[in-house]
């Protein structure tokens, strides 16, 4: 039998960065040495949300959940000796794309590099972190403007690099079903197109390229055949609005092209070992079938439900994708699922529902109005309350969570501090030091003239790019950038959804929630108010579900839940405490820096006089800092392991009644 041809394997990443410049690029090095093919690189919330590492709102997430790049010098040390002009390079970035993309060039340039020949993507989907991921900025309106400038700057002088990532991941983190997920990054993609043809930068005879440059970012959950057909009418779906509202007539500029992580939603706590065959399910959705295949794909690691994974645990990831293209016979087939009745079926149904709420978008004027009103926001916050509550009441199965728990003692997570890699306590000093440092030496006269002419440019309809790069080229700081930008274009609070989001887990009698409902009534009664919860986000964590879920829930229990969105400091979580008489404070922190901010929480509870308030915490936190949170007089820590959120709030009653010294509640009749 001849030798089939095999196809050329998708790129390999993983999405990695943390601590400093100098240490991200010692990981990047011993990850291309070990067979990746492409950076995705993480950059630290501060970096994203346009804050400088000194910044008050930076305090303990600084290289945290990725690298902090501040200048020009970072961007320098975070390639050096990584040849860009040969690289294909990733960049989770989107509120400050266009300056992250400013420096990047810059540094390929330094580098004796030709730009145009830069290859590489910057996320840039502004709506997503609107509805899901939190590192927003500025108002849609000029966020919108950012992304219409770059692609037009990146069409016409680095072709080929992706200038945006439609990122549906996102979404389906968020709680988004199937259809949903490609219905909003559809809508997204026709809001950025619009803008970009709208904007005449771009003649109409080179609108293809525009097309041909935007790339989608996914997500593939368990649900491995939904997840296959999903792939396959989003690139149905691409085909027919490239086609259709863009007149593009060129095939290979219609490509559906899009990379992919599989889903860290559904990994957990409980049993991190079943997170491997997750993702290896997760990562065929995405592979198997030849006319949907990913281009490109990085995989989560099996402890992320834990904390950081170290270097061993991306390894482990890596290997799966190798195994996968290297020794199967993957790679050798055409689509193997072409004809498929049981596949067509479900493709055309996932297209018909996602076309027609397309058109539901559209009929409001589309994404960014879909996004101000709130609609979008509120229909994911309702889809992820609804399975969140299919797992509850365990109609929807998670293996070593809500069946088959019980579990010989585990190897891998026998010692849990050195299962996950922790940050340096003292980096965010060093990183902050070495911001003066460059302050100290840059031309400032130059960075301020720099800077002026950001504003400037970003007062008229010019395009942005080629004032920031020279805000780049002066050694302007990210938080300059951003500064100067927030001085012209102003900030944005997206809608949180929680008071519009539908009821998810009713009161039935007997039921859980019922109990919870009376023993919330009860308490409120006894102690002459109804119950207030204030749950709060401190720092720069955006990942907002889980103190959605926690609000709504709180809310149908009975609870009056005072909610003010993301990107808050201690001090305002308490001021709002104070004013708001709460009865008990919910934080919620993601990004690792919950020994920073928690603390500073109770002591300024204390000195308000409000130190009787319990304060609970939410978030991946590992058991020694759980512990430390407790001794330093947190009254409970919840981790990804608690699932069962109404049995949370009527432990935070339980807080309430124990502080306020009240017995147990009478049982109802």
């Amino acid at each position: 039998m001849s030798e089939r041809q095999k196809d050329r394997p998708w790129l390999m990443r993983t999405y990695a960065g943390h601590s400093s410049a100098d240490e991200s690029n010692a990981l990047y090095r011993r990850n291309l040495a070990k067979g990746q093919t492409g950076l995705s690189v993480a950059f630290d919330l501060p970096t994203q949300t346009g804050y400088d590492p000194d910044h008050v709102l930076a305090r303990g997430e600084v290289g945290r959940v990725g690298v902090p790049v501040s200048h020009l010098g970072d961007m320098r040390r975070l390639f050096e000796g990584i040849p860009l002009e040969q690289m294909n390079t990733s960049m989770t970035i989107n509120a400050t794309a266009m300056w992250l993309l400013a420096l990047y060039q810059v540094v390929a340039e330094e580098q004796g590099a030709d730009i145009r020949l830069l290859q590489g993507t910057t996320q840039n989907d502004i709506v997503k972190e609107y509805l899901s991921r939190g590192t927003h900025v500025f108002p849609p309106g000029p966020s919108l403007r950012l992304t219409t400038d770059m692609i037009t700057y990146t069409v016409a002088n680095i072709p080929k690099w992706n200038p945006i990532n439609i990122c549906s991941y996102h979404l389906q983190e968020a709680g988004a079903t199937p259809v949903q997920e490609i219905a909003y990054a559809m809508s997204t993609a026709i809001a950025v197109l619009d803008a970009v043809r709208d904007s005449g930068q771009v003649p109409a005879e080179k609108f293809g390229d525009v097309v041909a440059r935007i790339s989608f970012f996914v997500n593939a959950g368990v649900r491995f055949v939904e997840e296959m057909c999903k792939m396959r009418a989003f690139t149905r779906i691409w085909d027919t609005v490239t086609r259709e509202r863009y007149g593009v007539e060129n095939a290979k500029q219609r490509r559906f092209r899009y990379g992919v992580q599989v889903n860290s939603l559904g990994l957990t706590e409980a049993q991190p070992e079943n997170n491997v065959q997750r993702i290896v399910l997760e990562m065929l959705a995405v592979t198997l079938s030849k006319d949907a295949r990913a281009r490109a794909v990085q995989l989560p690691a099996w402890n992320e439900a834990l904390g950081l994974p170290r270097p061993w645990d991306q390894q482990w990831s890596l290997r799966i994708q190798q195994v996968l293209a290297l020794e199967s016979d993957l790679l050798e087939y055409e689509d193997i699922f072409a004809g498929s009745h049981v596949i067509e079926a479900k493709v055309d149904e996932i297209v018909r529902e996602a076309t027609a709420e397309m058109e539901r978008v559209q009929e409001m004027g589309g994404a960014i109005p879909a996004v101000e009103s709130g609609y979008l926001k509120s229909q994911l916050v309702s889809s992820h309350a609804e399975r969140r509550a299919r797992i509850e009441s365990g109609e929807e199965k998670v293996v070593g969570v809500n069946c088959y728990e019980s579990t010989e003692p585990n190897p891998l997570t026998a010692d849990l501090d050195t299962a996950i890699m922790t940050v340096d306590p003292a980096n965010e000093a060093r990183v902050v030091a070495a911001l003066g440092a460059w302050r100290g030496q840059r031309d400032d006269e130059r960075a301020a003239k720099a800077l002026e002419r950001l504003r400037a440019t970003a007062a008229t309809d010019e395009n942005l790019m080629e004032a920031t790069l020279e805000c780049a080229r002066a050694g302007v700081t990210t938080g300059e950038w951003a500064g100067a930008l927030r001085e012209v274009f102003g900030e944005f609070r997206a809608p949180t959804g929680v008071s519009s989001a539908p009821v998810a887990v009713t009161a039935e009698a007997g039921s859980q929630m019922a109990e919870v409902r009376e023993k919330v009534r009860v308490t409120g009664e006894q102690l002459g108010q109804r119950l207030r919860l204030l749950v709060g986000k401190p720092g720069l964590d955006g990942h907002s579900n889980g103190a959605e879920q926690i609000a709504v829930r709180a809310r149908d229990a009975g609870f009056e839940v005072v909610y003010q969105g993301i990107r808050l400091t201690p001090e305002q979580i308490v001021d709002a405490a104070v004013a708001e008489d709460v009865h008990c404070v919910g934080l919620s922190i993601l990004s690792g820096s919950h020994c920073e901010l928690v603390p500073d929480v109770l002591e300024r509870l204390r000195r308000a006089g409000a130190d009787d308030v319990p304060v609970i915490v939410g978030g991946i936190i590992p058991s020694a800092d759980a512990a430390a949170l407790k001794e330093a007089g947190v009254a409970a820590v919840f981790t990804p392991k608690d699932f069962g959120i109404t049995e949370i709030i009527g432990k935070i009653v339980d807080e309430i009644r124990r502080v306020n010294k009240l017995d147990a509640p009478e049982p109802t009749a």
